[in-house]
């Protein structure tokens, strides 16, 4: 068994972890060590450059022209990117404010039409 040893994080880093772990079955902690040991193995990876990795990221440069292992990490980087946005969604609380209705599944896969102010109608 493992043995832990306790660290400071960032609040914003606690989030996201929190976020991203919720959406990857993963508590918080689970979630920071797995970020942890991918940037452990990153490090020491001689074949991926991580400014290579950034300047995409950053949308400096193409995709198309980093090696398989780098397009890996930025795929990587992009999909918990986009489950912490996807967590952070309330579409209901928008159309609602905005009086519009909208078509969903309930909790147990019926199609169900949310009519603000109207509740629902199946």
């Amino acid at each position: 068994m493992a043995t832990t040893s306790p660290t400071r994080i960032d609040d914003d880093l606690y989030a996201s972890a929190k976020a991203v772990g919720a959406l990857m079955s993963r508590s918080a902690a689970q979630q920071l060590a797995h970020w942890a040991r991918i940037g452990r193995e990153l490090e020491a990876a001689g074949s991926v450059s991580h400014r290579a990795i950034a300047e995409v990221l950053a949308g400096e440069q193409s995709y198309d022209h980093l090696g398989v292992e780098e397009q890996a990490v930025v795929r990587a980087e992009w999909a918990e990117r986009l489950a912490v946005k996807i967590a952070g969604l309330d579409l209901s609380q928008t159309f609602a404010a905005e009086r519009r209705a909208y078509i969903e599944l309930d909790e147990s896969g019926q199609v169900v039409r949310r009519t603000p102010g109207r509740g629902s109608a199946s």
